[in-house]
């Protein structure tokens, strides 16, 4: 396992990924669509295994269902 990587743009979409989980804490999330959510506002290059762990992980704590998108 890799060790995590601070970049530039890293806190902003961890906070991007708290507003995003916020705003949608009444309704299942896909997890494609946050994923395409976020690249859309923060404009990362992360990669989309990258990203959805964020996701998993930050929803877990919030209690946010996110829906897993068949491939």
């Amino acid at each position: 396992m890799l060790p995590h990587v601070e970049t530039p743009n890293s806190a902003n979409v961890a906070a991007c990924c708290d507003k995003l989980l916020a705003e949608r804490n009444t309704a299942p999330l896909s997890m494609k669509e946050a994923i395409a959510l976020l690249r859309e506002r923060t404009g990362t290059d992360r990669s989309d295994a990258d990203l959805a762990g964020l996701i998993v992980k930050k929803a877990a704590l919030l209690g946010v269902a996110v829906i897993s998108d068949p491939r």
